[in-house]
């Protein structure tokens, strides 16, 4: 099992939206596997622009309540200048959502689940 696992926005939107079948197999098995689903506060916020700009049916609070009742997921409590130090190694993006959210499974070390191409080739732990 693993014991941590964090998600992207993306899904956590998907998740919300769709369940597990909006995921690949292998990034809906890993999330299953995990002892421990966590998500970076990052996705909170960004989850919360998408909602403002109408992206998304519903605002961060509401997908991430009926996301801990399904799943347990939580979001992390690492110190955020721990998280901007990891953030600031790599210069990789310019999106300051991605860059936190990938530090932020980085400095646990914890696989990430996203779909995102540029993240994948960033982070060695990138699942999909």
């Amino acid at each position: 099992m693993a014991a941590v696992i964090y998600l992207d926005t993306h899904v956590v939107a998907w998740l919300y939206a769709s369940g597990a079948a909006a995921l690949s197999p292998a990034a809906a098995a890993a999330i299953a596997r995990a002892d421990d689903v966590r998500v970076s506060p990052m996705v909170r916020l960004e989850l919360q622009y998408l909602w403002e700009m109408g992206r998304v049916s519903e605002p961060a609070g509401s997908v991430l309540d009926a996301l801990h009742a399904a799943l347990g997921l939580t979001a992390c409590s690492a110190s955020f200048p721990a998280v901007v130090a990891e953030a600031e190694r790599s210069a990789w993006t310019r999106d300051p959502f991605d860059r936190l959210i990938v530090a932020q499974a980085a400095l646990s070390g914890a696989p990430l689940v996203t779909k995102d191409e540029a993240m994948h080739r960033e982070y060695a732990g990138a699942i999909w």
